[in-house]
């Protein structure tokens, strides 16, 4: 048995113990392979094909969508531990993918090639029931994200984005600019500056050049 099909096993023991059937271990060890991929790097561009189903090691992955204007919006975060559900539909149906994703901080993933994932749903209970809750799990994410901006004022959407950030990253300190926040949550900068003030003026954050700290 190679070092690489050690390394995998390893590696699920650790960050996916739910996996925990033999066989699939052994059946998603010997065709996994390790990415890494630098803060901010684009994984995954609207429009292409998706080549793996990723399951996420460490790191935080920001899932995007873009309306018919071409303006992004963000969804949600994929923390270690976690798979992108949508890239299960995209794979299996030979879609482009309707999805951006881009590396939050340094990640570390596994990439599963296509055929055997298909495979596995109706080989492996524990591997339908992980799709299953993967698939729970991002439909709450989504329905969260509706709600926010059907119900939420702009300040209260900022405020649960930064929670969301900080969650992913497990880190009270975020390194993000105005804009690139006022690009997520499909807003103007100088609102998103003026709302980030008026969170600084109550000592709910503290804002620094490039980067704020949830007090």
């Amino acid at each position: 048995m190679t070092v690489k099909v050690e390394r995998n096993k390893e590696l699920l023991r650790t960050h996916f113990p739910s996996l925990n059937d033999v066989k699939l271990i052994d059946a998603i060890a010997n065709v996994a392979e390790e990415y890494r991929f630098s803060a901010g790097e684009v994984i995954i561009d609207f429009g292409a094909y998706i080549q793996m189903i990723p399951l996420v090691l460490e790191g935080s992955i920001k899932v995007l969508r873009q309306d018919d204007d071409g303006n992004e919006l963000f969804l949600y975060y994929l923390s270690g531990g976690q798979t992108c559900a949508a890239s299960f539909t995209c794979c299996m149906q030979a879609k482009q993918s309707y999805m951006k994703t881009i590396a939050e901080e340094n990640t570390h993933i596994l990439g599963l090639p296509i055929k055997e994932v298909d495979e596995w749903v109706s080989e492996f209970k524990v591997w339908k029931r992980f799709v299953m809750q993967a698939y729970d799990a991002r439909i709450l994410d989504l329905a969260r994200t509706v709600d926010s901006i059907a119900f939420l004022k702009m300040d209260e959407r900022l405020l649960q984005y930064l929670h969301a950030k900080s969650s992913a990253t497990n880190s009270k300190s975020l390194s993000v600019t105005h804009q690139q926040i006022a690009n997520d949550l499909n807003a103007s900068r100088e609102a998103i500056s003026r709302l980030l003030k008026q969170l600084e003026k109550k000592k709910v954050i503290k804002l620094g050049r490039n980067k704020l700290e949830i007090l």
